[in-house]
């Protein structure tokens, strides 16, 4: 087995080097390490789903501050908590349902024959506890005893009762973890399947002859495009080129490569262009509660044009990208500067120093800013893995993800946030 100590490291440097981009590949990469992290756990024989939460918040505070501006990480590592707490109700249930089953057997003597329609019931209730994770856990027990979990058997004696529970306490921590490591292998292949599941749904939202709108370069657009094109769709797609990075034109070359008819413009001619569109479609970086995005920089620009004439601003992301925090928390970093580099080269650079000074402090300043903050009230429509939906249900969604217990791994002060748009 791997040094999991050695995997963290070297996933936190990836995550300080920025050697890493990119959400999707961020959120696989979390949930395969924290994978790693809870199959290596030991966990004791009581409390097992507190040590499997503290191994994972551990590590998750450490990833979380490597980079805090790529979301995508907090988010799984929010998501596994809420697993690792789900699976251990849900055990605790099927336990319960158990002892409950053993106080009626015990009484069955006493108890008139009608009554074994309603222990079958019991039994197919717990068995469906077994294999059906409950929907919302918000709104139920949170922890139950231990003690609880283990049925007390009258029959057995002393020295047999506590080899009998100390056998149900090491089963029950072998299921618990058994079971998270599945319910994470699931998040796991939600992530990389969650462009298909999108672009399954293009039919529906782009139409014949349709003339669409979008930014820089996403993998999950290029998908939905050509999802569309392959139900014999016909449109065109204007791609605004993404300075300074220019991400557009390798989407552009993908569309053109895919047999889309596209129409390369300039960030500045958006404006300019959107009289024209039918629908803007765009990623996303993250997906805030309160249905606010994170996304490249320059689509709040275009968001606002698309408001101006009353185009439809569509979100494609994936469900990994929903963060349960809103944009005014602490820990929240909204952007990052890159380098100046990708706006002027070191030679433009240095004729602009002052060197009459003698300190050679430069005379022009680069801000060279990531992302754009693009608020609720300017997105028309989000599309996920699991549909369409508007701004205003994305807690909902929300909601049934994450456990409100874990939304805080870290508090970072406020000046932290150097650029907030």
């Amino acid at each position: 087995m791997p040094d999991v100590q050695a995997l963290v490291n070297e996933f936190l440097f990836k995550l300080k080097k920025r050697k890493i981009e990119g959400s999707q590949a961020t959120a696989r990469q979390t949930a395969v390490l924290l994978r790693s992290v809870i199959s290596q756990q030991r966990i004791p024989y009581t409390h097992q789903a507190a040590a499997l939460i503290d191994a994972v918040k551990a590590v998750g505070e450490r990833l979380v501050l490597a980079n805090p501006v790529e979301l995508a990480v907090g988010n799984i590592i929010r998501r596994v908590l809420h697993i690792i707490r789900e699976e251990d109700l849900s055990l605790t249930s099927v336990a319960m349902a158990g002892l409950d089953l053993s106080a009626v057997s015990d009484d069955e003597d006493e108890t008139d024959q009608d009554d074994h329609p309603v222990l079958s019931a019991a039994a197919v209730a717990a068995a469906s506890r077994n294999t059906l994770r409950p929907p919302s856990l918000q709104t139920l027990l949170e922890d139950l005893p231990d003690s609880a979990a283990v049925p007390h058997s009258s029959s057995s004696g002393g020295d047999s009762e506590g080899k009998s529970k100390s056998a149900d306490k090491s089963s029950r921590s072998r299921k618990l973890k058994h079971d998270v490591i599945e319910a994470v292998n699931e998040l796991i292949e939600d992530i990389d399947t969650c462009h298909e599941q999108i672009a399954e749904q293009a039919v529906e939202h782009i139409h014949q002859n349709e003339v669409i709108l979008t930014l820089g370069s996403s993998r999950t657009v290029l998908e939905f495009f050509c999802a569309a094109k392959e139900k014999k769709r016909s449109f065109r797609v204007f791609v605004a080129e993404g300075a300074p990075r220019y991400q557009g034109h390798l989407l552009a070359k993908e569309l053109v490569a895919r047999g889309l008819q596209t129409t390369l413009i300039t960030d500045s001619a958006v404006f300019a262009m959107i009289s024209r569109v039918n629908m803007v479609i765009v990623g996303a970086h993250a997906v805030m509660a309160n249905g606010g995005v994170i996304a490249p920089v320059g689509l709040n620009m275009v968001a606002l044009a698309a408001q101006r004439h009353a185009v439809p601003f569509v979100v494609l992301a994936g469900s990994h990208k929903l963060c349960p925090l809103y944009p005014h928390n602490p820990e929240v970093l909204l952007n990052e500067l890159r380098s100046p580099s990708e706006l002027l080269d070191f030679g433009e650079f240095s004729d602009c120093m002052d060197f009459g000074s003698g300190t050679g402090s430069p005379l022009l300043h680069v801000v060279n800013p990531t992302f754009d903050y693009v608020p609720p009230k300017l997105v028309s429509l989000f599309i996920t893995d699991t549909g369409g939906h508007n701004p205003s249900y994305v807690y909902r969604l929300i909601a049934d993800y994450y456990s409100t217990d874990d939304l805080v791994l870290q508090r970072k002060p406020a000046s932290v946030n150097s650029v907030q748009t």
